[in-house]
């Protein structure tokens, strides 16, 4: 490494199996590997994005913060969730996808050297952005069983201490799809206030629950409401991927020096997407929307681990990713991905760098891949490993 910030960052894998999957060119390959997904953009958003190419306004650097239309709609979007309101002037600001706005708060509220709680397994881009920001993470395990992962709210609790800076949740966690509840922030309330931390949330994905419960958010709970900031995405949910555009919500004690990182990191988000995320936001269709494409990742979900039935999967609670356990079939996962990838046309990526227990794990992404054609995966299974 030519620079010492990069010596704890080796990469997600997810590129390197993906490039393999493209190069191979081959239409047979299961895309099992990347967080894309194959369910359309809400339909309002991609008449709204249409429109803006042809808008002045829409090809602008400003304003530096956001438009002030997706700022209004991300604010309320969360205020909604978290029955906390927030004023989208000063307590909220654009960002170019919800990675760009975790790595602005965490560059806004870690000092170099600090830690940061985070759950064990998961996804190694947070983690990297810990590093990236100068602060150390600091995992607390998630633990797999039967029916599903579970995080003890005291174990979570007992890892803030003097040296915290933040704890960056998410729930559903990817890749597990985990869920936090409120036990958890219960637990954490004191821990957080008496060590002046903040929470980073990052709700990319908090509609996404298999249970058919709303999101669950830390500022809901009182004791976390003032300290609580979130980041949320048009990616997952609304399936934006490509459009890049996020939203940081928080106190305004705050916001302004996460604005401040914006505008010396990336500057500003993607103009013509701004308003196509606000109107998505907006729809009187927009929470029927999420949950429809929900119950097809569901339904995947499902059908995956049918077909997997007796390979140590571990059952997500919500997300687009399951994990199967490769160490309990006495393999790394790099070498289960490898197999699979060589002999089954199935891609596949190894959670090398996702915490300290993600080596032993294989990640299954159900998102990308219609019903129709995971039907042989056992096959493909039994194959690679029989």
């Amino acid at each position: 490494m030519s620079v010492s910030r990069l010596q704890h960052i080796p990469g997600i894998g997810v590129d390197k199996v993906g490039d393999a999957a493209d190069a191979a060119g081959d239409p047979r390959f299961l895309r099992l590997e990347n967080l894309d997904t194959d369910i359309p953009p809400p339909p309002v958003a991609r008449q709204v994005t249409h429109e803006a190419i042809e808008q002045d306004a829409a090809n602008s650097y400003l304003p530096f913060q956001g438009h002030r239309e997706l700022r209004e709609a991300a604010a309320g979007h969360v205020s909604a969730i978290t029955g906390v309101g927030y004023d989208p002037a000063s307590e909220c600001v654009g960002v170019a996808g919800g990675l760009n706005g975790i790595l602005n708060v965490l560059l806004a509220t870690v000092e170099p050297g600090r830690e940061v709680v985070i759950c064990d397994p998961i996804y190694a881009g947070l983690v990297n952005r810990i590093w990236l920001a100068g602060g150390v993470p600091r995992h607390v395990r998630s633990v797999p069983g039967a029916g599903g992962w579970a995080t003890d709210p005291a174990e979570l609790a007992a890892a803030v201490g003097p040296r915290t800076a933040a704890v960056l949740l998410m729930s559903p966690a990817m890749p597990t799809g985990a869920l936090l509840g409120p036990e958890h922030y219960a637990a954490l309330a004191g821990p957080v206030s008496q060590h002046g931390a903040w929470v980073i949330y990052d709700a990319a994905m908090e509609r996404i629950r298999f249970d058919g419960q709303p999101p669950g958010h830390p500022a809901a709970h009182p004791g976390l409401a003032a300290r609580t900031i979130t980041v949320g995405s048009a990616a997952k949910e609304l399936r934006m991927i490509g459009w890049r555009v996020g939203w940081v919500v928080g106190p305004a004690s705050i916001m302004a020096d996460v604005g401040l990182v914006g505008l010396t990191n990336v500057v500003c988000q993607v103009g013509i997407a701004q308003q196509a995320v606000a109107a998505a936001l907006r729809a009187p269709e927009a929470a029927a929307d999420v949950a429809a494409a929900t119950r097809i990742w569901q339904q995947r979900c499902e059908l995956i681990l049918g077909q997997l039935d007796g390979y140590p999967c571990v059952r997500p609670h919500g997300g687009w990713s399951l994990l199967i356990d490769t160490a309990a079939m006495g393999l790394p996962a790099e070498e289960a991905s490898q197999r699979l990838f060589r002999v089954s046309q199935v891609a596949a990526t190894p959670m090398t760098g996702w915490g300290p227990s993600g080596a032993r794990y294989l990640r299954l992404v159900f998102a990308n891949e219609p019903a129709g054609r995971l039907g042989d995966l056992r096959a493909r299974f039994d194959a690679a490993f029989g």
